[in-house]
This record gives structure tokens, sequence and C-alpha cells, in this order.
């Protein structure tokens, strides 16, 4: 069984996969948010093929920790996914994974331009890489 983890934004879902053993997170894919219905089949179709037994989803505070308007908009994309899936929904703090994620790839040689969904896959990767660690 594996974690699957998601970065909602309001264009794209940057996701990410734990390896089985949920040491390592790895980037996968990217999701276009819109249509809703669309995204949904696709993320229904990667917890079933990936085996997933958690869906941790990144919840953007502000550097304060207060919530903001991004956190509202994933609040209510958690709550019409609770409605839709079984699997369990655990959100984690994902403050700066974006950040992270850009800089990651400008270090790694990608441009701004050509890495767009390669970030939103990428600060998946990093929130749920904090998520693994804070469980081993």
């Amino acid at each position: 069984m594996r974690i699957l983890a998601l970065d909602h934004g309001t264009v794209r879902v940057g996701v990410a996969i734990s390896d089985e053993l949920k040491l390592l997170a790895l980037p996968l894919e990217f999701i276009p948010a819109e249509p809703f219905a669309a995204c949904l089949a696709r993320l229904k179709q990667l917890l079933t093929e990936k085996e997933v037994e958690l869906l941790v989803i990144g919840l953007p505070r502000n550097m304060d920790g207060s919530y903001g308007p991004a956190a509202e908009k994933v609040k209510a994309f958690v709550a019409a996914l609770t409605a839709e899936i079984t699997v369990p929904i655990r959100l984690w703090d994902e403050r700066l994974s974006s950040v992270q994620a850009h800089k990651m790839l400008r270090q790694a040689g990608h441009k701004s331009k050509q890495h767009k969904g390669k970030v939103d896959q990428t600060a998946a990767a990093i929130l749920l890489q904090c998520y693994l660690d804070s469980i081993s």
C-alpha cells in the first residue's frame, strides 16, 4: 500500500506517490484541475491502480499560520473528494512547497517556462516527503 499526495492549484493538481516502504516520495504527474469531474475520475483511477491507503493533501497557510483564500479552496476540494472517495484524507501544511519546487527545478537546469507541470508534481513530492519523514 502507498500514500498519494496532492498539491491542489486552481489550474493543476500536482500528484506524488510514496514507495511501498513509505520512505521516499516520487513526483508522479499533474492533473488539470478543471473540469472537476475529469480530475476526480483520474484521481479515482490512480487510487485504485496504485493501491493507495492514504491521501495527503497540502493545505496552504500564511507565514503567520493563518488560513487564506487558497486554504478555503483546498477545504472545498477536500469536501468534494470526501463525498466521492473512501480513502482516508489527511491535510498537511504545505507552506513554501511550491517555492522549494521552483528552486529545485532551477538548480536542476530547468527553465521556469518549461516546468509548469513539473512544479506542481515536485511540490506534491516535497509535501509528501515531509509527511513521510514525520511518521518514520
